[in-house]
């Protein structure tokens, strides 16, 4: 008789090691088996036996894991744990469902291991000393709600997994994990990323509504759409995660949407990006390593301000699940959740729910405490802990407040399309009778049309495939993007490529004290170097980052050679040329703005915490000594663009998905330093 894994799984006598899954898109749940395996590093992952035989592996890596970058994180010694799969099986998810423990083991609720007030000075401490200093545009800090239970950890798994196939929806993931010393079990909403016949696929999502009791308001939902600090979250995000599109997919990323990802407790807004690669999928694993919506961007800094500010190691918090299966063509599928709204839990009962806001200069710190608890509310909740967490779980709009920083006609038909799902209430806002449900609020077209309006905001290039570059005559020009610690260059680099230019990336590490840089294998010469953005305060002259930037400009400057510099690059430039620093009253971080860039406008994506200044008053552009011109905000002075011979800077990003004139912008300053080839 052929073995029933899942009899013998929830069995008197199961295996040490085994899986439980339910994926999105799948029939079928399924059940795994298999050998424990811990490495050190993604490409230890064992794909194949000694004998060269494949191997189906699911991988759970902690975050710590992305030290395997050189990026920061505390060292908790969570291991890199692979289950080698021995026996797998697939059933109605029914069955799996009703094999499941009935009844949940008693449970006791500790609370957050951050009260509120002390995660409220966090907060506040990030967005002042961190944000408000130029580290970044936004950083995701969690707390975790501790509990402990009356029963062992798989039992807590797998009576927590029937419950939350019971009661969430959307998830990709609803999974329990059990391994001898690390169990894991949840329902995430996202996945990381994906690679299918090489077709690689990431999902970022953002923007959090938290839905009243008696269901979603459609008139409190269409206020949620127009919420600042959401829409930017997600935007900046999506930004984060084309980096690493641009790094893993030679035609870099489509973005498609934005959607709905539809909880039990909270409504998030995603997009998805898709793209072709050839990469082996452990690399594009260490290469995705870690989704911005759980730690912020740029990636480096952010890793670095969670190591400041978090007190302890994540664990398995924000790392991922990674399944890696066989494919009939000799590679491997990856599919890859996020490991959020996940319990981790220990053989002794022992429960950990982390949970994490992200943080813009938008942000309320209260709303943030609140945007904590709606996160762990549906895992909570299914683990009978309503009681614990009680009335901190808000509900209704995201935590962020003011008005989208947008074109007027996209504020009217944003707001035409959300506003003609219910009358807007007059004052403070009260309980709609017969609410929506999510899967109504999904479907009601105005919110729909809401949702697409957003791309209005959005630069063309990157909502469109990519595959043939551009006719820009810049065939056979060789260029060197300096990486200042912000993936943004791989998107740099990624359109350079499109106007025709072979690119190489180096790290600011690698450029000379004397600023020169190191030639790619494949060039004589270098025909552009494109100085790139980076966190950090550009006056300061002890940071050695600061310093060979500063050296490989003023080599370019002095040789008169071919030099085109973005944000903080432009910064440095503008210093070289005798301009003065100002940092900003409020951070321009993920903004959009329409600039005059030398008699054409575009709209232009801005991540900045200083600027260049002149005397304001004076009409765009305005000349300065040694030829050189900018372009400048009239109104407050702040330099947007210079250019001279063979220079041309950007404070802003070209390459951001916030800029819609970005690929013109990008090849007229490419153009311009070459001499207008």
């Amino acid at each position: 008789m052929k073995d029933n894994l899942l009899e013998r799984v929830l069995g008197p006598t199961p295996p040490p090691a085994y899986a439980l899954l339910y994926r999105q898109g799948h029939d079928q749940a399924e059940i795994i088996e298999g050998d424990v395996v811990d490495v050190d590093n993604l490409a230890d992952i064992p794909l194949h036996d000694a004998d060269g035989t494949v191997r189906e592996v699911l991988a759970l890596v902690p975050f710590r894991q992305v030290r395997e970058r050189g990026y920061q994180a505390i060292d908790d010694g969570a291991p890199l744990r692979c289950l080698r799969v021995t026996a797998r099986q697939e059933v109605p998810v029914q069955m799996l469902r009703e094999a499941l423990p009935a009844t949940l083991p008693a449970i006791e609720g500790r609370g957050f291991d951050v009260p509120d007030q002390d995660y409220i000075a966090t907060v506040s401490a990030v967005i002042g000393d961190e944000i408000g200093r130029g580290e970044g545009a936004n950083f995701v800090i969690r707390r975790d709600f501790l509990a402990q239970a009356d029963a062992d950890g798989a039992r807590v798994a797998t009576s927590l997994l029937r419950r939350l196939l019971e009661r969430e929806r959307g998830a990709y993931w609803t999974f329990a994990v059990v391994t001898p010393d690390i169990i894991l079990a949840g329902a995430s909403p996202e996945r990381h990323v994906s690679v299918n016949n090489g077709v690689a696929t990431m999902n970022p999502i953002s923007g959090t509504y938290r839905h009243p009791q008696g269901g979603v308001d459609p008139a409190s939902f269409s206020r949620f759409l127009l919420d600042t600090k959401e829409v930017e979250e997600l935007f900046m995000v999506v930004d984060e995660e084309l980096k690493m599109m641009s790094q893993v997919c030679a035609d870099g990323g489509q973005v498609l949407g934005p959607f709905l990802k539809q909880m039990s407790k909270v409504t998030h807004t995603e997009y998805l990006l898709k793209g072709h690669t050839s990469l082996d999928v452990r690399d594009v694993l260490r290469e995705t390593m870690f989704a911005p919506t759980v730690t912020g961007s740029p990636m480096q800094n952010a890793c670095a301000v969670i190591a400041r500010h978090e007190t302890k190691g994540r664990g398995y918090y924000s790392g991922v699940a990674a399944l890696m299966t066989p494919e009939a063509s000799g590679g491997f599928s990856l599919d890859a959740p996020i490991l959020i709204r996940t319990a981790q839990i220990t053989p002794g009962g022992e429960v950990r729910v982390s949970a994490g806001a992200t943080l813009v200069r938008h942000s309320s710190p209260q709303g943030e405490v609140a945007e904590t608890a709606g996160k762990a509310a549906g895992l909570l909740g299914a683990l009978g802990l309503e009681a614990a967490y009680g009335a901190g779980f808000g509900a209704g709009a995201g935590s962020g407040a003011g008005s989208l920083q947008m074109a007027p006609e996209d504020i009217d038909e944003l707001t035409s399309s959300a506003s003609r799902v219910v009358p807007q209430p007059q004052g403070t806002p009260q309980p709609v009778p017969g609410a929506q449900t999510a899967t109504e609020l999904a479907n009601d077209p105005h919110i729909r049309a809401a949702l697409v309006a957003r791309n209005r905001m959005l630069a063309p290039f990157w909502l469109a495939e990519q595959h043939d570059a551009r006719s820009a005559g810049l065939t056979g020009r060789h260029a060197v993007v300096i990486d200042a610690e912000d993936r943004f260059t791989t998107m740099l680099a990624h359109q350079l490529r499109h106007l025709g230019m072979t690119v190489s990336v180096v790290p600011w590490a690698q450029v000379a004290a004397d600023g020169e840089i190191p030639l790619p294998p494949d060039a004589e010469y270098l025909d552009l170097v494109i100085a790139g953005p980076g966190p950090g305060d550009p006056t300061d002259r002890s940071d050695p980052r600061m310093a060979r930037l500063r050296a490989a400009v003023q080599r370019r400057l002095r040789d008169q050679a071919p030099l085109v510099a973005v944000c903080l690059s432009h910064q440095v430039v503008a210093t070289e040329l005798g301009l003065a620093l100002a940092r900003l009253d409020s951070p321009r971080q993920g903004v959009q703005l329409t600039i005059d860039y030398f008699g054409t406008p575009a709209r232009i994506g801005f991540y900045n915490t200083f600027t260049a200044r002149v005397e304001a008053g004076n009409s765009s552009p305005v000349r300065l000594s040694g030829g050189v011109e900018a372009s400048i905000d009239p109104a407050t002075g702040d330099v947007f663009a210079l250019r001279g011979r063979g220079l041309a800077t950007l404070q802003g990003h070209a390459e951001s998905i916030l800029s819609i004139d970005g690929i013109d912008v990008l090849e007229r300053m490419v153009r311009h330093a070459l001499g207008n080839v």
